[in-house]
This record gives structure tokens, sequence and C-alpha cells, in this order.
């Protein structure tokens, strides 16, 4: 059993599709999956609830299925920051209650288990605790997407040293092409396999939705699995 703590750069950066990317790739080496989205702000309403749409994205391609609220145990429908949609609801989050969420699911012990975030490292939870607590209180090694453009050099660094400073091993990290049009990806590539103190898992293009594979599915075929027990 292998779990994950899954961060970005900054919002944007493609945390949801390298998550499901790799837990498509377990499954294609016939390995049990679980993605999980502690908090989740931004989520639609439907008849059975609240229903974010990386949450979903999670939930199918976590093998054998679970139930969305062990996906999403903390689901808002402002799309704003976690604390502060918890907050417009009249609910506060605490790294307690996420923590407790967590443990049936870790419990579960599939063979590669991705815990994601939400935004960058230091998404508060309230006043006082980050959602980057979440996986310091669970022990957790970190896989960083890297967003590649402009800025992604020292957000990247930034990253990997406060990952570092909480006592945490960044265990890898992913480069995803959110844009088209970054003249300087090459040399950014280089500048981070360079700098940052973890392998690293893959290059993932820029991707569309070009095929009848699911754009996890086509990211999966850019990436290679962390160590895996």
């Amino acid at each position: 059993m292998a779990a994950y703590f899954i961060t970005g750069t900054d919002t944007d950066a493609g945390k949801t599709l390298i998550t499901a990317g790799l837990l498509a790739l377990a499954r294609h080496h016939g390995l049990t999956t679980l993605g999980l989205k502690p908090v989740a702000s931004g989520c639609q309403r439907y008849p059975e609830g609240l229903r974010n749409e990386d949450a979903l994205a999670l939930k199918a391609h976590s093998h054998p299925e679970v139930d969305y609220a062990t996906i999403n145990p903390f689901a808002y429908a402002p799309a704003i920051a976690p604390h502060l949609a918890a907050r417009q609801v009249g609910d506060t989050l605490r790294l307690a209650d996420l923590t407790q969420a967590m443990a049936s699911p870790l419990a579960a012990e599939r063979d590669l288990t991705l815990i994601e975030g939400a935004g960058g490292w230091r998404v508060p939870l309230n006043e006082d605790e980050d959602l980057s607590d979440l996986a310091g209180a669970l022990q957790l090694p970190v896989i960083l997407v890297v967003g590649l453009r402009l800025g992604c050099i020292n957000h990247a660094r930034l990253t990997a040293e406060a990952i570092r400073a909480q006592g945490l091993r960044l265990a890898g990290w992913v480069a995803n092409g959110v844009t088209t049009d970054f003249e300087e990806a090459d040399d950014n590539l280089a500048t981070l396999t360079h700098h940052l103190p973890a392998p690293c898992l893959g290059r993932v293009p820029h991707l569309t939705q070009r095929s009848t594979d699911t754009l996890p599915e086509q990211a999966a075929r850019y990436l290679k699995l962390p160590d895996i027990p």
C-alpha cells in the first residue's frame, strides 16, 4: 500500500488531471486505487447533493468503487477558497475533522491512494491551520504538480522548500503543460530538474479531448508511478 499527498504550485496547475492520470496508470498495472479530495469548493448541486467535478474525476478512477462522500467529505458550493466557502455557509474546517475523515479510506490499504489538496500548498483551513497540515498529520510523502508557465520555477522551489520545512518528503514532481504557448518550457523544465530534490514523474503536454480516451487516460501515457511497496 502506498499513499501520497498531491499538491500544486498554484490553482489550475493541473492537480486533478495528474492525480487521475496516476490512478489510471496504476489501474493499467492491475493495481487497486483510491483518489480522495477531502475539501472542495465550487461544487454543483445535484438531486443527490453537492458534487465537485474534480472529485468526480477521482471517483471515476478509484477501483474498487467507493461512494462520493468517501472521496469528498467536505463539499461547498461557493467557488472561492475553501475556508471562505465554509465560512460563507456557516461551517468551519478543522484539521482534526479532515484527519478523521481520511482515516477509514487510508485503512482500506489500496495499492495506491492519492489525496489531492486544493489550490497550492498553503491554502488555509481556518485562521490557524492549513490544508498542508493534513499531509503532516498523516505523514504522507508529497507529489508536486508544476504548471509549466511563467513563474513556475519560483513557485515550485518555494513549495519544495515549504514541504521540506514541514518535515515531509517530496517524493516526486510532474511538469504539466497548462498552456500551448509557453516558449521556454524546455529550459524551465531543465532548471526545475536541476533544483527540485526529487525525481520527475513525467512531463504531460497540454491535452485536449481528441479521442475516446479521457484526459486522465491520455495523461497516464506520459507519467510513471511513484514507488509502491
